[in-house]
């Protein structure tokens, strides 16, 4: 399993945003895996199964996904900066999506 995953919910329409590109970065800006969400909004598969401790991002392109559903949105992309601690913890870091606002919180 990858240190990192993530999924997308699109709180606006009350489901999984899917083929959304994701991309992890470090603390850099060095690409480290690109993927897209999966028909459930999620990237089981996202880098590798350990991370060095540090500064890392997650970069959502959500762009795409709106105007595949032709709703007019504000944030052409999220990005997520958040921090490896701990290398034995897996680390999931949900967004949760409408077209004028998004959140985040550590999953599980």
């Amino acid at each position: 399993m990858s240190h990192v995953t993530t999924h997308i919910l699109d709180a606006s329409l009350g489901r999984p945003a899917n083929d959304v590109d994701v991309v992890l970065s470090d603390a850099a800006g060095n690409e480290i895996v690109k993927a897209r969400t999966d028909a459930d909004g999620r990237v089981k598969d996202l880098g590798p199964d350990r991370l060095e401790e540090g500064h890392y991002r997650l970069r959502f392109e959500v762009a795409d996904y709106f105007a595949r559903t032709s709703t007019a949105s504000f944030y052409p992309v999220v990005t997520i900066d958040f921090t490896i601690a701990d290398t034995e913890q897996h680390y999931h870091v949900p967004l949760l999506i409408s077209p004028f606002a998004y959140s985040t919180y550590r999953g599980s």
